[in-house]
């Protein structure tokens, strides 16, 4: 359906520069659901209409250490293909990139423009595999054959690179180890047939001796369930999606071993971030047997739309295997999210949870919840007592930070009234709590010049429903002063704030591995001060406003805890 569109518009879009177009689009589809979705249909009817073409090998790699405008133009096209959901159609488009690799004999140095490339490169067959697996498609013959074909021409490029003089990095190990877990997801009857047996990780020499260089003393823990863990999470969100950046597994390795040697050795992950529970499994299982226990799973079930059939123990088994078997062993902590409370399926398979850590506690070992609002939470909680004669949930994921305070209204009151302890996200505000923004102005959100993060976007709106940015502004410039008297980071302020409020068992905080620099030095130095009664008074004062007049009027706008992230009716 066409509808009218003001000629001087018309010709404001024609001769817009592309950047600001491209943050025009942005503001448009960040309106929600009635922007975004015609938005993608429309991009996805374009490309329907006038498929792309498979590029021939020689257009893309001379051969060289470099990169051909052809070649950068067929992975912008390939981008565009899996991010308006025509991931299948997509898949034909990878393999031919990934062809062209070892057909033309490409070399490159780490540092060159192609090593680059590769890399981004790989990022984007691990988004296209999960944009595949999202959509759930039917397991036909044609699929199964086109997803093979792809894991032999990463097969042919693993075997160029290891052949090649000097030896090259195989650059898409995580893009196969997505692939992969595709192929099993969606094939299940295959996996013994289709596959090559995934030979087991080998273990790290320093892995297997981390134990002994956990600097266990500076880091507070908590109990949470049947563990003590630390009161700092490394939160793994940003590998669900390229935009963060994308990294080797050698450097997000490397990432995920500095924090456990600083103590930090709990992740939080979700099914839906990209390849997060494969890449901290095969992590983890580079430790030795008897070191496994020292490091922490927290993962997610996120259930976004109705349920395919009645909730039978068997359904939600099959769920939490899944998830073990991404993760390579236990999964300590699974977070269960519902989309609609008017829906009440969510408690039965709450309670089959519970039941699976009683009878399986080496498969999933503690049931948290996630995004849950303190009324349902405690409906949930008073459902088990009445099912089991306990709650036998341990915790909720929830935002809270200086200017999102929602929780102190009424959910941490309900979490110590049911014993449940809170992890927190969001609690920096996407890096908005830090030095790096004391007396910057106000960035447009999606202005390209500011270059943030899509995080960044969702917690500068958090911000606005706060208060004014100068106000913001003085909340920094006290930070900064509480730091500098601490001598931590004003981050290290925030999180600290946030720690000692009541029914608070850790925050988590965002780890972009091996692309950005790495924090866990700065995370540690949270546990090494307490702010004082006056020192939390005072940032009460901003943080909460006048008798909470801040407070109160975000869970006005936006509503109690994880409002914004399903429909109540």
């Amino acid at each position: 359906m066409a509808g009218h569109v003001n000629m001087m518009d018309d010709y404001l879009i024609a001769n817009l520069p592309p950047p600001i177009l491209r943050s025009a689009l942005r503001l448009l589809i960040s309106q929600g659901a009635i922007t975004q979705k015609p938005f993608v249909e429309h991009v996805r009817a374009r490309f329907r209409e006038n498929p792309p073409t498979l590029r021939v090998f020689s257009t893309l790699f001379t051969g060289n250490d470099g990169v051909t405008s052809e070649c950068s133009a067929y992975v912008a096209q390939i981008r565009c293909m899996f991010s308006c959901k025509m991931s299948e159609e997509s898949i034909p488009h990878l393999e031919q990139f990934v062809n062209a690799i070892y057909s033309r004999r490409v070399s490159w140095s780490e540092t060159s423009e192609v090593a680059k490339l590769l890399t981004s490169f790989d990022g984007d067959i691990v988004q296209a595999i999960q944009a595949l697996k999202e959509t759930d498609p039917p397991p036909t013959a044609e699929l199964l054959i086109t997803l093979n074909n792809f894991l032999a021409s990463l097969k042919n490029c693993a075997e160029y690179c290891s052949a090649a003089q000097p030896r090259l990095r195989f650059p898409f190990a995580r893009g196969r180890q997505q692939l992969q877990d595709a192929i099993r997801f969606l094939f299940p009857q295959q996996r013994s047939t289709s596959l090559p047996p995934t030979p087991p990780e080998p273990e790290s020499e320093e892995l297997a001796s981390l134990p002994g260089e956990i600097r266990q003393a500076a880091v507070e823990t908590f109990r949470l369930g049947p563990f003590e863990v630390p009161r700092l999470f490394n939160g793994l969100w940003q590998l669900s999606s390229a935009s963060w950046g994308s990294a080797t597994t050698t450097d997000q390795e490397r990432a995920l071993t500095h924090a456990a040697k600083c103590g930090l050795t709990a992740a939080d992950m979700a099914d839906h971030y990209g390849d997060a529970e494969l890449v901290y499994g095969v992590f983890r299982n580079k430790f030795s047997k008897h070191s496994q226990t020292t490091v922490f799973a927290a993962t997610k079930w996120c259930v976004f739309s109705p349920i395919p059939k009645p909730v039978t123990a068997a359904w939600v088994s099959d769920a939490v295997c899944e998830r073990s078997r991404r993760l390579k062993g236990r999964v300590e902590l699974l977070q269960f999210h519902w989309y609609d409370y008017t829906q009440k399926e969510y408690l039965d398979v709450l309670a089959e949870l519970v039941l699976l850590t009683k009878t399986c506690p080496t498969t999933v070992s503690a049931i948290g919840l996630c995004n849950f609002d303190s009324a349902h939470l405690a409906e949930a909680c008073e459902h088990l007592i009445a099912r089991f004669g306990e709650v036998g949930l341990v915790s909720n994921q929830v935002q809270f930070s200086l200017v999102d305070a929602r929780p102190l209204r009424r959910m941490t009151e309900t979490c110590e009234k049911y014993g449940l302890k809170l992890l927190t996200y969001g609690t920096l505000c996407g890096g908005f709590l830090s030095e790096r923004w004391l007396d910057k102005p106000a960035p447009e959100p999606y202005s390209e010049s500011n270059r943030l993060t899509p995080s960044q976007r969702k917690y500068l709106d958090t911000i606005h429903h706060w208060a004014p940015w100068h106000t913001f502004q003085a909340l920094l410039t006290h930070l900064s002063s509480l730091a500098a008297a601490h001598s931590v980071s004003v981050s290290s302020v925030a999180a600290r704030w946030v720690l000692q409020q009541p029914a608070v068992g850790a925050v988590i905080v965002g780890a972009r591995l091996g692309v950005s620099e790495d924090h866990a030095d700065d995370n540690v130095r949270t546990f090494g001060f307490r702010l004082s009664g006056e020192e939390m008074g005072r940032l009460n004062e901003i943080a909460l406003g006048a008798e909470g007049g801040r407070m109160k009027g975000v869970f006005e706008r936006l509503g109690d805890c994880g409002r914004e992230y399903r429909n109540v009716h």
